[in-house]
């Protein structure tokens, strides 16, 4: 896994905006893009709509044009924005008519203003136009007073976070007269919109609306400058606002009166959703509550979901916890008999209050399409019927007792019933459950019976007891009920976290934590997961990970790109079928997670992405332990291998200097004193000792370095064998040879049986290995002392051993001899024994090549004092068989 960060710096967004279509946004933005041009700027069009006027048209000549795309939809083509051209032209600056505009069907984004988002993001200028009702937070203010509600919107995020924003003005008198000219629309559309929205009364408010947009602007960079130049003056206190959100689709309104309150106080602002148990049991609200929830956050809000029995308390309780200075409520739409009957949310909210102040929306009176949406649906019907049995056994319980204790007594089976009831029915069918047992209690148990006459007026008060009884044990009952539910739910969500957190704890590679993480999102989501990690620039399906196809993978490439969210239920690419979550981390982007939700209309929201987002913060955070656990492992190899270069180094140094000093004394001895090769002091029996001690360092010297070089080679893969057969007499006679000086005073007694077949191995190298392990026994033996060779069969293969008197391995370290640069303590070596010479690979060579031939060869404590060194290899199959083979 490798991660990445370097991203472009952002662009910058210049938007010319104004207050209707006419106006001159599209041409002053041309004429701006020009200026931009004559000064080098490299320029392109993106998209600019003309709409037939001349003077605009005439303001593209010279000007490079990106081609649009051709879109087929409904059987009609259309022509639009090819953002990929765009991109891949990479200009300095790029003109986008239109920012509120909706893309046709099957592009990149749905909205416009999406796609000059990536284009900032690619580090590209942008130069856009937009009119000010189609700002989200005005949508309501616009439809109030021109009579037409707006189709196409943008988050006023956009416009707050644009670098710039130019107003482009008009008084409303001139703009009029240009839309009789048909400067502005075709004739016909032209009348159209002088009959609906281009009156003059509406013109000249949209005119004061964008104006006084650009003034708080101008206001906010203002008072940003005088922070930053620490100039005196005074600094209102910060507020923060809280708006109360609920299932009403009129908290729509509210929402957008609190950004423009947010906007106008420069106040950060909160969206509350208090989660009641009705709301749990009620889809359809809860959805609702969500939509809202979701358009506040589109608005800039940051959102929050509580549970809470009492919308009041809760809600004061969190505007106290989060330092708030003003609650926004919408003002109740319940006829007043209601409120004094069950009490007012905001009449409470304002008693417990204290001094947060409360602002009270009008939200005027609800359309009939709002009323359709606040119903309720219809509880089951087999909800109620199933009401009816518990006040049927509680009948039966009550009639043969009937004729032996007062009516009275028989109340508490009917409240058990109720109880009953609204434990496992809910609230509806306790409420029904109750009046039936009046009903029953009245028919069955009071005189005279069988009838719903009373002839004591005394059970009137008996039975408005028990029904009032009966609905507050049964709004309990059921309000426990659908608390329990609530807390069920979010405790299985919390104990899935928790799990899932634990045991990507203890993950100790990306394939587990894979597994983990699909695991439990096909439980708690119900879906299945892929995961994708980045490697290099793309991406890759993680071990145990199914991989997507190309056009996944570009979904799931924009959303590593951008880091945000992007596919299914998204705003971006909402036709994928997954929802590709970025796996971010404080070191970068790990990959990606993505979800495959079913079908979702539009986009999901806060509450819904939570569990989402919740396992890619977890998963992301797991394959970063792991990673930064694979950089400790390769920085912990890195300083291993530092420090045996070191041990090398100090190593080869020494072993080196001892031969070449030796070396150097007998040729300063030889070359004479002021370089005379002709020394007199030297006779021929010393010269000839000189020139022998040469020769013999210069062969150590020569062996190490040759080790050096097999080591080497052997440990890149480039030492090659020729696997030939063998005879082991012949084998041991050329090592003998090589050792003869050394062996002069030894007795090696070699047993080797005549029907030993030969070993298939490398003749060169064999012979190499034998001398290594000669020569350490030579070394860590006394002089004078036996070596003994044995061949022997080994299974289907042959076997050699070289046996010694020497000091002996200490058990401990029968392995470790082999390891590279290995040398006995100096603490039990004795004084007999040069413990200078060797560098301590002559055994690790001989164990490699043996690997090499497929063969092994091992260390034993020789029985009364010395060392066995054992070395067994595939015998031949055939006489003259002979086989390449290149060592790995």
């Amino acid at each position: 896994m490798r991660q990445t960060d370097d991203r472009a710096p952002r662009g910058r967004l210049k938007i010319f905006l104004g207050y209707a279509a006419g106006v001159g946004k599209t041409y002053a933005m041309l004429e701006a893009a020009r200026e931009r041009q004559a000064e080098g700027v490299d320029v392109v069009v993106g998209l600019v709509e003309t709409h037939g006027r001349s003077e605009t048209e005439r303001l593209l000549e010279g000007l490079e044009i990106v081609p649009r795309r051709t879109v087929e939809y409904r059987g009609a083509s259309l022509n639009d924005l090819d953002l990929d051209e765009v991109l891949r032209r990479t200009p300095r600056l790029a003109l986008m008519d239109e920012l509120a505009h909706t893309n046709a069907a099957g592009a990149l984004h749905p909205k416009r203003y999406q796609d000059v988002d990536e284009l900032l993001d690619a580090g590209i200028d942008v130069y856009t136009t937009l009119n000010i009702q189609h700002l989200e937070s005005l949508l309501d203010v616009v439809a109030q007073f021109t009579g037409v509600r707006v189709g196409e919107t943008i988050p006023d995020s956009v416009v707050d976070e644009s670098d710039e924003i130019e107003l482009v003005d008009l008084p409303p008198e001139e703009l009029l007269r240009r839309l009789a000219e048909g400067k502005v629309y075709v004739p016909e559309e032209a009348a159209d919109a002088a009959e609906s929205f281009f009156r003059l009364g509406n013109l000249t408010a949209l005119r004061e609306i964008a104006m006084r947009r650009v003034a708080q602007r101008l206001d906010a960079e203002m008072l940003a400058y005088m922070r930053t130049r620490a100039i005196s003056g005074p600094w209102a206190a910060g507020e923060r606002l809280l708006v109360a959100v609920s299932a009403s689709p009129l908290s729509e309104r509210l929402v957008r009166a609190a950004k423009r309150m947010s906007d106008e106080l420069k106040a950060e602002w909160l969206a509350l959703y208090i989660e009641t148990p009705n709301d749990a049991t009620e889809p359809e609200l809860r959805e609702q509550a969500l939509a809202n929830l979701a358009l506040a956050e589109r608005l800039g809000a940051r959102v929050h979901t509580l549970p809470g029995s009492s919308v009041a308390e809760t809600l004061v309780d969190y505007a106290r916890r989060r330092n708030v200075t003003k609650i926004i409520a919408g003002k109740p739409l319940r006829p007043r008999w209601r409120e004094l009957v069950r009490g007012s949310v905001v009449d409470r909210v304002i008693k417990l209050s204290g001094p947060i102040d409360v602002y009270v929306i009008s939200s005027g009176p609800p359309t009939s399409a709002s009323r359709v949406q606040l119903t309720r649906p219809a509880r089951p019907w087999q909800a109620h019927l199933y009401s009816l049995p518990p006040v049927v056994i509680a009948t039966l319980i009550g009639w043969p007792l009937a004729h032996h204790i007062e009516p009275t007594n028989l109340v508490m089976p009917y409240l058990a019933a109720v109880v009953v009831v609204a434990v496992y029915l809910g609230r509806g069918p306790a409420i029904l459950s109750a009046l039936l047992s009046v009903l029953a209690f009245d028919f069955f148990m009071v005189p005279p019976r069988f009838t719903l006459a009373v002839s004591d007026t005394q059970y009137l008060l008996t039975f408005a007891g028990l029904f009032i009884v009966g609905l507050v044990v049964s709004s309990l009952a059921a309000r426990v009920r659908e608390q329990a539910r609530a807390a069920r739910r979010r405790e299985l969500q919390t104990t899935e976290l928790y799990e899932l957190s634990r045991e990507l704890a203890g993950a100790a590679g990306p394939e587990t934590i894979t597994a983990v993480v699909r695991s439990h999102v096909r439980q708690v989501i119900g879906a299945e997961a892929v995961i994708l990690l980045r490697d290099a620039d793309r991406l890759n399906p993680a071990p145990g990970s199914e991989g997507v196809d190309e056009d996944e993978l570009a979904v799931a490439t924009w959303a590593l790109d951008h880091r945000r969210p992007a596919g299914r239920g998204t705003e971006t690419l909402p036709g994928a079928s997954h929802l590709y979550l970025p796996l971010l981390t404080s070191r970068g982007t790990m990959g990606v997670l993505g979800v495959g939700l079913p079908e979702v209309d539009g986009a999901l929201s806060a509450t819904e992405r939570r569990a989402p987002e919740a396992f890619a913060t977890l998963a992301a955070l797991a394959f970063e332990r792991v990673d930064l656990a694979h950089t400790a492992n390769q920085l912990e190899l890195l300083r291993a291998t530092e420090a045996l270069q070191s041990a090398l180094l100090n190593s080869v140094s020494h072993e080196l200097r001892t031969p070449l000093a030796s070396i150097a004394g007998v040729l300063s001895s030889l070359r004479g004193k002021g370089g005379r090769r002709d020394d007199p002091g030297l006779t021929p029996k010393a010269r000839a000792e000189l020139v022998e001690t040469a020769w013999q360092e210069a062969t150590e010297l020569n062996r190490i370095v040759g080790n050096l070089l097999d080591m080497t080679r052997l440990e890149s893969g480039a030492l090659r064998m020729t696997a030939e057969p063998i005879d082991l007499e012949d084998l041991v006679g050329a090592a003998l040879a090589q050792l003869d000086e050394r062996l002069e005073e030894r007795e090696v007694k070699i047993v080797l049986p005549s029907d030993l077949p030969p070993a298939a191995a490398d003749s060169v190298l064999m012979v190499h290995v034998l001398v290594n392990v000669l020569d350490n026994a030579l070394t860590y033996s006394p002089e004078g002392s036996p070596l003994e060779i044995t061949g022997s069969r080994d299974g289907s293969g042959v076997r050699l051993t070289i046996a010694d008197r020497g000091m002996g391995i200490p058990e401990e370290d029968l392995e470790a001899v082999f390891d590279k640069f290995y040398r006995t303590s100096r603490d039990h070596v004795p004084e007999w024994i040069d413990a200078s010479r060797g560098i301590g690979l002559g055994l690790s060579i001989s164990r490699g090549i043996i690997s090499a031939h497929k063969g092994r060869i091992w260390a034993e404590r020789r029985p009364g004092g010395g060392t066995v060194m054992s070395v067994a290899l595939p015998a031949s199959p055939g006489e003259g068989e002979s086989g390449a083979a290149e060592v790995s």
